[in-house]
């Protein structure tokens, strides 16, 4: 389905805000990946095929369940679903049907039109950590995370070069009320960052106030006729689809909002140890989910999730970066594309408590999987820690300067006439070096790509600037772009009117942290 074409926003500035923006700071940010390697396929058409014939089996024979939702069930049975009490059974082929109207790719938009995102196809979009009680610094160690603490992520993120979003619950502030610190994430997220964001999923009211504050910043007619949120919707493994989270679904999806349905998959606890097992559940529950997005408005966007996991059957710790996580992500990834969805996994994940090898090991081999996959939205793909528990200001800019490493790879390799050197080569000639030829100091910028991170100094150099390992580096960075951050301009009236609409909401109802 074709996306309604662009409106001209509803809001155009005004001269103070052209006087702002030409007095801000704008800080580089690469446009989303676009990728020019194939993907990886690890199942055959056989497996494939038997795995979608199962998937169709668990909907129709043992089904899913909607909890607490009977306007849901009332859809599914007007839809020609079996609904007894709340567990649905769907006929073979009806959600795969009702999946067609979903749009195969579709435009985020930024508020700052040059980082707008394009979700779907050949494209990976970069998404920050998600969701964690605690952060982790040198300094403060481990602690639940505040609200100052979600606002210095949002500015990591928004002065990262190689992220392209700005997320959703970059951490989850503890010291702001439950039933309000939604409000103050999303005006961060519009005020702090010119990034495309997420919305809030914690209940439909609050799915609602984000769908209000974006037309605020966007303008309604902007809104009604284009996709401003992408949100994360997750389904309660196994097969379970809970009325909260569907709750932000229909809301979002009845307002033309993006939804990531996405099964959240521990290997061993919530679906079979098996690959082709997890495989059979994951595309099962996001059939159904993807269906149910599709009757509460045909044509809203979607992606299809898969957040998979291994376990340790010792100790029932998820495990991160392991080869059966691997597996199941790239056939997830081609499940995906035969349905002509855009699909979103992998991420930064690691079990480690500290930003340390283990962490560098096991979140080099998720990012890798993923860019491998296929994956068109990566959630958590900097600062994620220990589990997805912690959110680490030291890994988020390592992983944010490793991302770097995605968009080069997937450039693939060029073979035009510069780059095939044949000039330089006949220059050198046997025995020489390529240092001063022509061609090197052409191309010697653009070369190779180039952390902003990692240490390639002597050791005598490194020695005596003080041996400082990558997490005192880290440290180090995180200080310089924390200090050097501007905020990016906003029209004064847009401001003041999400300012309004904050305070009226928290002043509306008393605070509760349950």
């Amino acid at each position: 389905m074709e996306e309604a074409p662009t409106r001209r926003r509803g809001r155009g500035g005004g001269g103070a805000a052209r006087r702002a923006e030409r007095s801000a700071v704008s800080f580089e940010t690469a446009k989303f990946i676009e990728r020019n390697i194939p993907n990886f396929e690890v199942l055959t058409e056989e497996a494939l095929e038997i795995i979608e014939h199962n998937a169709e089996k668990v909907l129709e024979e043992i089904g899913v369940n909607f909890p607490d939702n009977p306007a849901a069930l009332q859809r599914w049975r007007d839809a020609g679903a079996d609904v007894d009490g709340e567990r649905v059974r769907i006929p073979r082929g009806l959600a795969r049907k009702l999946c067609e109207t979903a749009p195969s790719s579709y435009t985020q938009h930024a508020r700052n039109p040059a980082r707008t995102v394009e979700v779907g196809g050949r494209n990976l979009v970069l998404a920050p950590v998600y969701g964690p009680p605690f952060v982790r610094d040198a300094d403060g160690g481990r602690r639940y995370a505040t609200m100052e603490d979600f606002r210095n992520f949002v500015k990591l993120g928004y002065m990262s070069k190689w992220l392209h979003h700005s997320g959703g619950t970059v951490c989850e502030p503890t010291d702001v009320a439950v039933n309000k610190r939604h409000l103050d994430m999303l005006y961060a997220h519009m005020t702090l960052s010119d990034k495309p964001y997420m919305g809030s999923v914690t209940e439909p009211s609050r799915a609602r106030d984000s769908v209000e504050m974006s037309e605020i910043l966007f303008g309604k007619d902007f809104v009604r006729d284009n996709t401003v949120m992408t949100s994360l919707i997750n389904i309660n493994s196994p097969m379970t689809f809970d009325d909260v989270m569907m709750g932000a679904l229909e809301v979002y999806a009845q307002a033309n909002q993006a939804c990531i349905i996405s099964p959240f998959i521990v290997g061993g606890a919530m679906a079979p140890v098996s690959v082709a097992g997890t495989l059979t559940q994951v595309l099962a529950e996001v059939l159904a989910g993807i269906a149910y997005s599709q009757l509460c408005k045909a044509g809203a966007p979607v992606i299809m999730g898969a957040f998979v996991t291994s376990i340790d059957m010792n100790s029932g710790a998820p495990t991160f970066g392991t080869p059966e996580a691997a597996h199941i992500t790239y056939g997830a990834g081609q499940l995906a594309r035969r349905l002509g969805l855009p699909f979103r996994s992998a991420g930064s994940f690691c079990g480690s408590k500290l930003p340390d090898a283990q962490a560098a090991y096991e979140t080099a081999n998720s990012l890798n999987m993923g860019l491998l996959a296929g994956v068109n939205f990566m959630l958590h793909s900097c600062g994620w820690l220990e589990g997805g528990l912690v959110s680490s200001y030291e890994k988020f800019v390592m992983d944010a300067d490793q991302l770097g490493t995605l968009h080069h790879l997937a450039a693939g390799v060029q073979v035009d006439e510069n780059a095939q050197a044949m000039d330089a080569i006949r220059e050198v000639g046997p025995g020489g070096h390529y240092l001063g030829c022509a061609h090197t100091q052409a191309n010697f910028k653009s070369a190779f790509w180039k952390s902003d991170l990692l240490d390639y100094k002597p050791f005598e150099t490194w020695e005596d600037e003080g041996a400082r390992d990558t997490a005192a580096l880290a440290t180090l960075r995180v200080q310089k772009l924390l200090a050097d951050y501007q905020q990016p301009a906003m029209d004064p009236a847009i401001r003041e009117a999400l300012d309004a609409y904050v305070a009226e909401k928290k002043a509306a109802e008393p605070d509760s942290f349950m």
